[in-house]
């Protein structure tokens, strides 16, 4: 039975899932592969099958937060102590999971921080992002510098006392919020910034969304 489980919310992602797969495997070659083929129009399924050892499929598109309640699911039914979360699209880069993991000895959360630099992150997600985690940060009284990362490490007892609600990438602010007020410390670690793959974030949509859960929060005490 493995300790460590790595849960991968896909949609549409059959060109990029195996390489994230692969990666994890070399990196993380104990850990339990999860992927969540979250409504998929091509091959995902399949392919994740190919390789993870589990692989959840929900028949029609839900969003991100709820293939990763999905994930998490499966994963702490497999009694792991710690859960990695990684992008499908190529995103992430694997190969720093072990960094993550490793930051979970004096912490409950692990945030893959990326730079925000012209040249490594589209503009407009530099802004969302910054104003998101300036947000955040602001409401839990410590810093965030990547709020809207979805490259994390957790133990276990963060997903368990997790009460987050949305489906789509709003999910993960909450849960980071959550996590916070709920005692849990946080540390992040610096990873690289990839942009390969188009992503699915919907700049109106999706912010709108993460906005709406920020100034739920605002007003509840810490």
């Amino acid at each position: 039975m493995s300790d460590v489980a790595c849960v991968i919310p896909a949609f549409d992602a059959a060109g990029t899932i195996a390489a994230v797969a692969s990666g994890l495997r070399a990196a993380l070659p104990h850990a339990m592969l999860i992927a969540v083929d979250d409504g998929s129009s091509d091959h995902t399924y399949d392919v994740a099958q190919g390789i993870c050892d589990h692989v959840v499929r929900l028949d029609v598109n839900h969003g991100k937060g709820a293939a990763l309640r999905a994930g998490f699911v499966v994963a702490l039914d497999a009694q792991v102590h710690s859960v990695i979360t990684i992008d499908a699209d190529g995103q992430h880069d694997p190969a720093r999971a072990p960094e993550l993991l490793a930051a979970l000895v004096d912490a409950d959360v692990v945030i893959g921080t990326r730079e925000r630099t012209r040249g490594t992150m589209p503009i407009g997600r530099r802004v969302t992002n910054a104003l998101a985690s300036a947000a955040v940060g602001a409401i839990v009284g410590v810093p965030v510098p990547d709020a809207q990362s979805g490259y994390r490490a957790m133990r276990r007892e963060v997903l368990e006392a997790s009460h987050a609600s949305g489906d789509r990438y709003e999910y993960e602010t909450e849960m980071l919020i959550e996590a916070v007020r709920g005692g849990f410390r946080i540390a992040c670690v610096d990873v690289p910034t990839v942009y390969g793959a188009p992503s699915h974030f919907r700049a109106w949509d999706d912010s709108l969304r993460v906005v709406r859960t920020i100034w739920r929060h605002r007003a509840r005490p810490r």
